[in-house]
Parts: structure tokens; sequence; C-alpha cells
């Protein structure tokens, strides 16, 4: 499958997001009552008539080409026509959003974007090719993902509490590493060092296995990234995580504390993603789609090949996404300002 009302660090509220409850109670009116219980116009029940193109502005392999790759099967059974998945990555996934921001509103081309073209962009770039408020439509959260501290295996500190202490100490020498320039992996650091009031000093890598190393070598003392990117040398003994950026623990690791519960209440980070049309795209074709992903989302296959991901399932109403979207870019948009970050 977030917002700062009095300080950046305030986690997203209740109705900023689909609840659980509302998400599986959605998910199984769809799966039981099908497309006939939303009461879809026919035109949207007549589309498609032809194959949909899906653009990934990501890397063949990536979890966003692997979100679509997984949903491409179970949706061309219902739509009776198959996803072309093409992959447009380049200048953070601006590249890939503005295909589909330019593409013709008609329900044949969606797009699959995240965090960053979507929120924090407009915050960062002096430029976009598109305006993501105006020239795309919400769709659905697919999923998310929250980043984990990781800090080199021999560091002093074994818990969040002990590596804030420590990085105070330490003054203006500390260094940590993130998966590049205005990621999600380089704005958690920023939320975190903003809440927990310590110094340190930014290095941008391409990609998570250069960071991580960086970590595991010692030439950087921190990184917040998604786990599947360190489990390799976690499981090495090079590095060990400390903490999670997720509102709750990861069923995978029930032992990691999370950020919020280690001294910082209500902080939560997570790497999300969702489909996007064109604007102008009619709204029943838009409804068409959220129920038909909503309903392979609740599959047990799709669920389970998720989780095999280390991702968490998203689904809801296009408005629920939408103002998720909205909540994030307030949040994330005080982070982008309070620490300077422009990219041109």
């Amino acid at each position: 499958m977030i917002q700062p009302s009095a300080t950046p660090q305030t986690a997203r509220t209740k109705a900023s997001r689909p609840s659980r409850r509302a998400t599986l109670a959605l998910v199984s009116a769809l799966a039981l009552g099908g497309l006939s219980s939303l009461g879809l116009p026919a035109a949207a029940q007549a589309w498609p008539d032809k194959p949909v193109r899906v653009v990934v502005p990501a890397p063949a392999g990536s979890s966003l080409d692997v979100i679509v790759r997984a949903m491409a099967e179970p949706l061309k059974a219902r739509w009776g026509q198959p996803l072309v998945v093409e992959n447009k990555a380049g200048a953070g996934g601006t590249i890939g959003m503005d295909a589909v921001a330019k593409a013709a509103p008609d329900g044949y081309t969606l797009g699959i974007g995240f965090n960053g073209p979507i929120a924090f962009g407009p915050f960062m770039f002096k430029k976009m090719p598109y305006d993501p408020a105006k020239d795309l439509t919400a769709v659905v959260l697919t999923t998310s993902q929250p980043n984990v501290l990781a800090v080199p295996a021999n560091h002093p500190a074994n818990n969040l509490r002990e590596f804030v202490a420590w990085a105070k100490g330490q003054g203006d020498k500390v260094s940590y590493a993130s998966v590049g320039a205005g990621s999600s992996s380089h704005l958690s650091m920023e939320l975190l060092k903003s809440v927990a009031g310590f110094q340190g000093t930014h290095v941008p890598f391409g990609g998570s296995p250069p960071a991580a190393m960086s970590v595991a070598q010692g030439e950087t003392q921190a990184l917040l990234t998604v786990e599947p990117a360190l489990l390799p040398l976690v499981q090495g003994g090079r590095i060990k995580l400390i903490g999670v950026t997720s509102p709750q623990r990861l069923a995978s690791r029930p032992d990691l504390p999370t950020v919020a519960e280690s001294g910082y209440p209500g902080f939560e980070a997570l790497a999300w993603n969702g489909l996007f049309v064109p604007a102008g795209t009619p709204p029943a074709i838009v409804s068409r789609i959220n129920a038909d992903v909503n309903a392979v989302m609740a599959e047990a296959a799709f669920r389970d090949n998720m989780a095999r991901q280390g991702l968490i399932i998203g689904g809801g109403s296009a408005a629920q996404f939408q103002s998720y979207i909205d909540a994030e870019g307030k949040k994330w948009g005080a982070i982008i300002d309070k620490a300077g970050i422009k990219l041109d």
C-alpha cells in the first residue's frame, strides 16, 4: 500500500489515511459483490477494449516494477486486456510520471507514482515538467514500506536512545548515508534529526547497495532505508538494525522497536506508492480501476507476494489516497524547507 499540524514530527491523522478496518471492509465487499455492487456506469464497465499501459518510473526489477507485474495477470483476468508495463526511470521518477501526466485522459495510461515525484518534488525542484496536483488524478494507494535505521555492527549504540545520545556527543562529526538526495531515505533522517535534536552530514549514494556498504565499512555512521536492501549485510553481521519508522513493529522483526516507541511519539515515515491517471480521466473509469485494484489487493496470492517483499498493502478510495497525498505534502514540505533541500 502525515502532516505536521503543529510540529514536523506529528504523525498523519487517522482521517488522512484509510483505516485497516475500512480498507478490509472495502476489499471484502468488492471481492464478494463484484463491480455491480458499486453501480458503475455502463461506459466504465465497457472499458477497456484495448491493452492498458502502466508506466513504472523505475527500472525493471525495482519494487515498483514488482508491484505492477504482480497485478498484471489478476487485472488481465478482470479486464480481458493485457497490461503493458513500460519502465521509464530517471530524474527521481519525474520522467515516468510526466509521461503519465501528458497522456490522453482515457484510462489507457496509468502510472505507479511514489513519494518523490508526487509529494516531495514540488518542494524540491525549482520547476517540474508537470504539476502533480493539477495534471494527475490519484486512483489508489498500492503499498507502503517503512525505513529501518542501520548502523555499523560495532557501533556502541544498540538502540535508538543510545544512538541519539551518541550522536549528540559527536557534535558535527556524524555523517549519514542515503540512497539519494531527496529520497525517502534522506528525508526520513532529516525528520529524525529534527525531532531528536542531533546533527549529521548527509552523504547521498546512487541506491541502497553502495549506501549500505558505506555503513558496513564505517565510512558513514547511519542509514535509513527499506529492510530488504539491508538483509545481506545484516545476515553477514556487518550492520545492525536499531529502529523502524512505521507506527507498529514489523511482523518480520517483532523485536525491533519503532522510533515512536523509542521516545518520539507520533513519528512515522513511510515510502509509499500508488496508481495515477492523467487528470481529466472520466470519474467512472477511475472508480472502475480503483475497485478492481482493491479487489486484486484482497487476494491471498497477491498479499502473500507483497509480504515477501516487505511491503504493506494499501487500498481504499481515490479520495482517501488524495487526502493522504495532501497530508504528506504538508508534512514533508516543511522538512524539505527546513533542511534547505533543493534539486535542479
